[in-house]
C-alpha cells in the first residue's frame, strides 16, 4: 500500500460526522520536509510530511498540532507542540501531519480516526473525467 505524492498542494479529508475537508501542502521531498512550517508566521490547513515519523520546532514562531500517521492513515497521535521542542519518534508512524495549535480539535482529529490525502493533480484528474 505505498504512496507515491510529490510536492504541492491536495485536501484532507478527516472522516468523522460529517466529514472535514481541510487545504493541505504536501511535503515529500527532502528540502520540502526539511523546511516544513520553519520560518512561519501562520498556517493555512495543514502540511503533510511524508515520510516522516517525528518532527521538532526549533526555530518556529508559533506553537503547532502534530498528528502521526500509520501506513493506512490512521492517527496514532495528536500533540501539540510549543516552539523549540524535539518530538519523539513514533513507532508505526509513516506520515506526520502539522497544523495550527487547536485547528485538529475543531476537525475532529484524534487518535484512531482515518483521513485521506487527495493531491492536487488528482482533484484536477477526476474533475476532467467528468
Amino acid at each position: 500500500m505505498g504512496r507515491r505524492w510529490s510536492d504541492g498542494r491536495g485536501r484532507l479529508i478527516v472522516h468523522g460526522s460529517p466529514p472535514v475537508t481541510v487545504p493541505l501542502e504536501l511535503a515529500t521531498s527532502y528540502r520540502a520536509r526539511t523546511r516544513g512550517l520553519l520560518g512561519r508566521d501562520s498556517v493555512s490547513g495543514a502540511i503533510l510530511l511524508s515520510p516522516a515519523n517525528s518532527v521538532h520546532t526549533f526555530r518556529m514562531r508559533i506553537p503547532i498540532d502534530v498528528a502521526h500517521l500509520d501506513r493506512h492513515l490512521r492517527v496514532l497521535t495528536v500533540v501539540t507542540m510549543p516552539p523549540g521542542r524535539l518530538g519523539l519518534p513514533r513507532l508505526r508512524s509513516r506520515h506526520v501531519l502539522e497544523s495550527a495549535a487547536g485547528a485538529m480539535t475543531g476537525w475532529g482529529l484524534r487518535a484512531g480516526v482515518r483521513v485521506e490525502v487527495e493531491a492536487e493533480a488528482e482533484t484536477e484528474a477526476e474533475t476532467e473525467a467528468e
